[in-house]
């Protein structure tokens, strides 16, 4: 019987790892195709200041997700099924500031996922970046 509980437990412990690894990969996708998103938002705004702070995300958050890609394929093996994401047209100020909200959203619940102290660190980061941008947006027109 209590080597049943350990197989289970084992089981459930795989199960999570993959489950943990398929959301981070899909969380690394949104993050760098956010790059290419804000960036097409950028060139769209008519606003200056908005066209600026979204220049600033973009040309920053490429580094911090190499980075934390790089780290994690350190210690966990090559990252696969990445995935690619529709191309959303810019409409305004508010659904870019709720497109960047959706992203603070998906890196935190990645965030309870992942127990090095080190990945949690470059996903604050990211998490400033993207604060950031949407603090710039709300107050800096």
């Amino acid at each position: 019987m209590e080597k049943t509980n350990l197989k289970e437990k084992l089981f459930e412990e795989i199960k999570q790892q993959k489950e943990s690894k398929s959301s981070f990969v899909s969380l690394i996708s949104k993050l760098l195709d956010s790059q290419r998103q804000t960036h097409i938002f950028h060139l769209q705004t008519k606003s200056f200041a908005e066209h600026k702070a979204l220049q600033d995300y973009y040309d920053s958050i490429g580094d911090l997700v190499d980075s934390l890609a790089e780290s994690a394929q350190c210690k966990y093996g090559i990252l696969t099924g990445y995935k690619s994401f529709e191309t959303l047209e810019y409409k305004s100020t508010d659904d870019t500031i709720n497109y960047l909200k959706s992203l603070t959203n998906d890196v935190s619940s990645v965030f309870n996922l992942i127990k090095d102290s080190y990945l949690q660190n470059q996903l604050d980061e990211i998490t400033t970046l993207i604060n950031s941008t949407i603090y710039k947006l709300r107050f800096l027109k």
